[in-house]
């Protein structure tokens, strides 16, 4: 067979638009580029010759339509396509909902299997690719993911040829002898701008960021809660990227030196992705820059590679998620990529990870705030996410960790996540579908929002320890605090020998307002899993204004300063909601209590009644220098 040097086929291979979709075959299957590295030139030629077409299949990830190829499909009288669109989602706006006929549910990891495996041959497949290079190699770009996929398995490759694609490293490289017909067309890529990020984003992301250490590897999806995130982390180290698709927010986190991909474990120095979804600056960014590397989505979303990576944290968000974990995802009207997804490629990948986290990230409530996104059980939509996957689920309203735990432990953790207008109902459902134990209650707690700013976490001894809040879902552990308690400690706390702390006892501590009732809580260990080794509350008496004060810390970590920094943490909140002053009991042997009480800065006023001690202080009468 004669060779042929690839300069003179490039030259016999070029075809005009209208030439190249020609040569498209009555009954073929027809792939398109995905997302912004969609050849737009060729879809609108392709749309333009649609009468001439018969029974065409397109098929394609759900993207923008810069040519109404499903308007063709569902309306036209020819019969002259169809169309295939991957799709992973649940549930779908109108927009799209009429147009489901069209989806094939899968995970983006096993598409690429579909074509090269010929178990959905591929004919035709139109793409769009930089101009060759001196080797003649083209660069698909900014959409490698199933795109390589489908190129190297057709049977005749009709490639765009687009100075404006960049030139990505990695594996998104295809040879001018792998291409059959080439259209030169110079035309601006697809692009999507910034997101406005919401009140309710930003608050997430502030809670996500606290989950991610230095020297994390992200991925993140696409959308205003995923937007608010990078622009949270602007002030960790060493973070790396093993992602779907990058964004202008993840070139902002290179530029500012903390996206360095040091730590990765695997492809180290690299961002890695998929494809690109952004602004032209970002395609810009993306050319010949060596810290760069595209890799097909079966490398990309596939399991074993994310779970390869130090610390992997994959950041998904969700539509709606019910009270036993299971979550629901659609694709948006100012997102239509988020339909196609691998979630879960990477949300079993993260949590295989060393020291790896699952995080799904929801608003509480839909956009108008007439109904809320953690829901009682899931009916209507598909299950994106099983809830034996779902670890993390952050909020604006906080973050719960459901690894591990039972379904009731689930819907108290969840309806604490949910917007405070739908609680109640959410509460009541719980208990119908039986969730929830019929004598439980919640009390002040269904109603509270979950202060995070009183949130810190501190070093003692070297060991981590996170002073917050105490939580609804914090039931279990009060009451292995005082299980674990030295005998001595029990009666100093309750002034009588106590053996037994079921949940009746407990629950004014956990079931608490944050306003009048407040617990604070130190806590040791996995986030979810954590141990409480001290804690300290007030209650408000009404009358006097004046809120009583108790604490209680574990043996092994007395004398440590915990309850002097819990003790700083209730002052604060007790001056910010107009308490006057604390007031304390306790025996007269307890000289850690009375020694802390005189380290507030206030003058303390005592009482002396048998073999115990009151203490008082009032926040307008400050100690004497």
């Amino acid at each position: 067979m004669r060779k042929h040097y690839w300069p003179d086929d490039y030259v016999e291979k070029r075809r005009s638009p209208r030439e190249a979709i020609q040569m498209i075959q009555p009954g073929q299957r027809v792939f398109i580029g995905t997302s912004c590295g969609e050849p737009q030139r060729l879809v609108s030629e392709l749309a333009a010759q649609s009468a001439s077409f018969t029974d065409i299949e397109i098929v394609r990830l759900l993207s923008l339509e810069t040519a109404p190829l499903t308007l063709i499909a569902s309306e036209g009288t020819h019969q002259s396509f169809s169309i295939r669109s991957f799709y992973s989602g649940s549930g779908i706006p109108e927009s799209l909902a009429k147009n489901r006929r069209f989806f094939t549910p899968i995970n983006l990891s096993a598409v690429s299997y579909l074509f090269n495996s010929r178990q959905i041959p591929v004919h035709v497949a139109l793409i769009q690719v930089s101009p060759p290079d001196d080797f003649g190699w083209m660069s698909l770009g900014i959409s490698v993911d199933v795109t390589e996929a489908a190129a190297l398995s057709a049977d005749l490759v009709i490639a765009q040829v687009n100075p404006r694609m960049p030139r990505v490293l990695g594996r998104s490289f295809i040879h001018m002898n792998d291409i059959d017909v080439i259209v030169e067309y110079d035309e601006e890529l697809l692009t999507v701008e910034p997101f406005e990020v919401l009140e309710a984003s930003r608050l997430i992301a502030q809670y996500v960021a606290r989950q991610v250490e230095d020297g994390s590897t992200l991925h993140l999806g696409l959308g205003p809660t995923s937007q608010a995130v990078l622009q949270a982390l602007s002030q960790k180290n060493d973070l790396g990227v093993h992602t779907e698709f990058l964004t202008d927010g993840i070139v902002d986190l290179v530029s500012k030196g903390v996206i360095t991909n040091r730590k990765k474990g695997i492809n180290d120095g690299k961002t890695v992705a998929s494809g690109a979804i952004g602004t032209t600056s970002l395609y810009e960014f993306l050319h010949d820059n060596p810290g760069i590397e595209f890799h097909p989505s079966d490398y990309v979303n596939n399991t074993s590679i994310i779970s390869s990576h130090h610390s992997m944290i994959s950041m998904s968000s969700a539509t709606v998620i019910d009270l036993t974990g299971q979550v629901a995802v659609d694709a948006r009207p100012q997102n239509q990529f988020s339909g196609v997804t691998g979630m879960l490629d990477f949300v079993r990948g993260a949590a295989q990870s060393p020291k790896g986290k699952s995080i799904i990230m929801i608003p509480s409530r839909t956009l108008n705030g007439k109904a809320s996104r953690i829901v009682p059980i899931l009916e209507s939509m598909a299950v994106v996410v099983p809830r034996s996957d779902v670890h993390f689920v952050i909020s604006e309203f906080g973050v719960v960790n459901l690894f591990g735990k039972s379904l009731q432990e689930r819907a108290i953790a969840l309806i604490s996540l949910a917007h405070p207008d739908f609680r109640d109902e959410l509460f009541f459902n719980a208990q119908k579908l039986g969730l929830i134990d019929q004598h439980r209650t919640l009390k002040e707690s269904i109603h509270a929002v979950y202060p995070m700013k009183i949130e810190e976490t501190i070093a003692i001894d070297g060991q981590k320890i996170t002073i917050r809040p105490v939580k609804p879902v914090d039931e279990r552990r009060i009451q292995e605090h005082f299980y674990n308690l030295d005998k001595n400690d029990i009666v100093a706390r309750f002034f009588h020998k106590k053996n037994t702390f079921v949940r009746d006892d407990v629950a004014y501590m956990y079931q608490i307002d944050y306003v009048k009732e407040m617990t604070v809580v130190a806590v040791t260990g996995e986030f979810g899993f954590g141990k409480i080794i001290a804690m300290g509350g007030y209650v408000l008496d009404m009358q006097t204004k004046l809120a009583e004060v108790a604490f209680s810390v574990s043996r092994d970590w007395q004398r440590k300063g915990l309850a002097k920094v819990i003790m700083k943490k209730l002052l604060e909140a007790a001056r910010e909601h107009g308490i006057k002053g604390f007031n304390a009991y306790t025996s007269l042997n307890n000289r850690s209590m009375i020694g802390l009480f005189k380290t507030l800065p206030y003058e303390v006023t005592t009482k002396y009644e048998d073999d115990l001690i009151s203490m008082n202080v009032r926040f307008d009468t400050p100690a004497e220098s």
